[in-house]
């Protein structure tokens, strides 16, 4: 099998660009003899010296030598095809796998003569390899958003394998090495989340499997997966994280949650863990928050203007319930924070009950629940209203007692914001009556709700412009169906999936006396046909379509959060 399917022409680059009259025959001896002093190839050398461009380099190799250039920004790769290939080989070459498939690999290389690089890399597949031209500054980018700290975590991963041994299985050793700097289980701890934070990760899964270890990250709300070879480092990696979390290390039957703080990169982050035990072992997951980013505004969250506006109305109110609804990891208690940070003044008295606290703000007392002594929601909240609070925030209304004292205080000349996890605006004031409140209190004590969720936003480098497809037609308007969108791609910038970072679409319902006399009567049909056609407000499905409209997401997250 001929592995090698397109063979690099030895061609000596200096002569070929005099050939071409790119340079003339005195920059190539300039080029040379600088070469000589620094080691750098003489390609390199060339556009350094600002007397060849890169592009018109690596196009005139491509047509003399018949292999593609490629535009890596807008060429779709996956980070799993790229790391087919050890990052040791990966960066000693300048290369990368671009695409692996049963039939080849598509190899992309800054450097098309170095026809040692191919042998070299043939090694490694038994497949045919298709070389292609690249920048090499858009092939670093690559190698450095594919691997991050992949090759380091697997290497570590090695480590703690040999200190295992064959037969060992008792951790205790590696796991409290006394300089802790230098213990292996701490260093593959400290790459894991230097990973995280490098790629803004909310989450990382550490989870065993029958043969493998599975590390996983949460990335824009979708999960990014490194598969290790050994599985048994789990059991020190989990022991050692149960210790940083001051929970049980001898007890694995049953789930735990514990929290800790560290610094990783001058961040200063809180890590909340939660372990369950699996059929191959004990689960880890951990969501991570970066303390020193602070506390967003309200403008910062993605309301858009009108609804910041009705928002700000709504928490100027002295008294009365304000809730935020939507699924865990929706963004709740940052838009909360950002209306506290608006409302902490001199002049009120704030008190939040969470569990656990995830922003700290001067002024405030936050109270942290511990059901294990007895500190429960319904317990703190009856003792905050002693405190002579003017504000109070409820980190999440539970049950029906926790939900009936946040609502008589904000009955009784308090403003009580608070979380719901319910699909909708309209649902959450039909949710609070299921709970068991009475509806009479729900009607006079609830003011505001608004609903959330997060979409990706797209990666202003790829996105494409697309027409809307038939399967979202069901979203859009006739006329909106005429309208162009934006589609994702995938490039250096984005970790090859077409989207870079997060955006909130909101659902905003003023609850007015009609709302409220329908709640009264348990006139659910009046109350949602009435909240439909209330001023202010608009589904989370048509505020998500205005932001793919604008090109900021995709038809695609528009359909996946829409109810």
């Amino acid at each position: 099998m001929e592995l090698v399917k397109k063979q690099s022409k030895r061609v000596r680059v200096g002569d070929l660009l005099v050939a071409e009259k790119i340079i003339t025959t005195e920059q190539l001896e300039y080029a040379l003899n600088e070469q000589k002093n620094t080691g750098a190839k003489l390609g390199k050398t060339l556009v350094n010296l600002g007397f060849v461009d890169e592009s018109v380099l690596l196009n005139t190799l491509s047509d003399q030598l018949d292999i593609p250039f490629v535009d890596i920004k807008t060429f779709s790769y996956h980070r799993d095809d790229v790391r087919a290939l050890k990052e040791t080989i990966a960066r000693r070459f300048r290369v990368s796998v671009l695409k692996k498939t049963n039939d080849k690999i598509i190899l992309g290389m800054s450097d098309p003569t170095d026809i040692f690089c191919l042998d070299e890399v043939s090694k490694h597949f038994d497949i045919p390899i298709d070389p292609v031209i690249v920048r090499e500054s858009e092939l670093l980018e690559v190698l450095d958003s594919s691997y991050g700290e992949s090759e380091k975590i697997a290497s570590l991963v090695e480590e703690i394998n040999e200190d295992l041994g064959e037969e060992s299985l008792d951790i205790d050793d590696i796991v409290e090495a006394s300089d802790e700097d230098e213990a292996p289980v701490a260093k593959l701890l400290l790459k894991i989340f230097e990973e995280a934070i490098k790629y803004n990760a909310s989450d990382i899964h550490i989870e065993p499997d029958e043969k493998v270890l599975r590390i996983r990250q949460r990335i824009d709300g979708v999960l990014s997966e490194q598969v290790l070879n050994e599985k048994r480092v789990a059991a020190a990696v989990v022991v050692k994280l149960k210790l940083m979390s001051g929970l049980d290390i001898s007890e694995k039957r049953i789930p735990q949650d514990g929290r800790f703080n560290l610094k990783v990169h001058k961040h200063n982050i809180d890590v909340r863990l939660s372990t369950m035990p699996i059929q191959h072992g004990e689960s880890v997951v951990m969501r991570i928050l970066i303390l020193d980013e602070g506390v967003k505004q309200l403008e910062e969250v993605g309301m858009d203007s009108v609804t910041t506006q009705y928002f700000r109305k709504s928490i100027a109110n002295p008294h009365g319930l304000v809730l935020v609804t939507g699924p865990t990891g929706s963004g709740k208690t940052t838009t909360l924070y950002a209306a506290l940070s608006e409302l902490n003044t001199s002049d009120k008295k704030i008190i939040t009950v969470e569990d656990p606290v995830e922003y700290r703000l001067p002024r405030l007392s936050q109270v942290q629940i511990n059901n294990k002594i007895g500190l429960s929601f319904a317990k703190v909240l009856k003792a905050t209203l002693r405190q002579d609070p003017d504000v109070l925030l409820v980190g999440e209304i539970r049950d029906s007692e926790s939900a009936e004292i946040a609502l008589r205080a904000a009955m009784t000349g308090h403003l009580v914001l608070s979380t719901l996890h319910t699909n909708d605006a309209i649902s959450s004031a039909l949710r609070l009556i299921d709970m068991g409140v009475d509806p009479f209190l729900v009607a006079s004590s609830l003011k505001t709700v608004v609903a959330q969720r997060l979409v990706r936003r797209l990666c202003p480098s790829c996105k494409e412009e697309t027409k809307a497809d038939e399967k979202y037609s069901y979203l859009l308007s006739e006329e909106q169906k005429k309208l162009t969108f934006y589609k994702p791609k995938g490039c250096v910038n984005c970790l090859n999936t077409g989207y870079k970072g997060r955006v909130g679409t909101f659902e905003y319902l003023d609850i007015s006396d009609v709302m409220a006399d329908a709640l009264r009567g348990g006139d659910v049909q009046a109350f949602t046909e009435i909240a439909q056609r209330s001023e202010g407000y608009t589904t989370l499905t048509k505020h998500a379509l205005s932001i793919a409209i604008s090109g900021e997401t995709s038809l695609s997250e528009v359909q996946r959060i829409s109810i």
